[in-house]
């Protein structure tokens, strides 16, 4: 089965509320655009079997993570993202490089999490892919 795009976007600019409204009373306006660019050029693409991260303004750094590695998701919403239909969504993974992916100010609406959670476990699935929890037992000596 060829890979589909199931979503593709970027971060809220209420993310840089406060990077605004400094730059209206302080800061100077160029140091506000490399905030909303830094927003902008953030872009998240998830597919039928990968989150796509792609970063950077003049040079960017791509990151892929097989949904399979995904083992708990987690929402957060602040005070101000409720009032603006937004989360963050976290992404605890198994991925040693990445084991927490954030995707943040993204709006409630897209039904985002649950997205993901049915392509993990469809991928799981794909790939027969089971995960196991090891507790360390402090009682037990080696």
């Amino acid at each position: 089965m060829a890979e589909e795009n199931i979503w593709s976007g970027t971060s809220s600019q209420l993310k840089n509320f406060w990077a605004f409204v400094a730059c209206l009373l302080v800061i100077p306006i160029p140091w506000a655009i490399y905030r909303w660019l830094l927003v902008k050029s953030t872009i998240y693409r998830l597919t039928t079997a990968r989150l796509v991260t792609t970063r950077g303004i003049f040079s960017t750094v791509t990151d892929s993570l097989e949904l399979y590695r995904v083992r708990d998701l987690e929402m957060t919403q602040s005070f101000t993202q409720r009032l603006f239909g937004l989360q963050d969504i976290v992404l605890l993974t198994a991925d040693e490089l990445s084991p927490r992916i954030l995707i943040d100010h993204i709006p409630v609406a897209l039904a985002l999490p649950d997205k993901i959670r049915a392509h993990v476990e469809a991928c799981r699935v794909a790939k027969s892919v089971r995960t196991v929890d090891v507790e360390d037992d402090p009682g037990h000596a080696q």
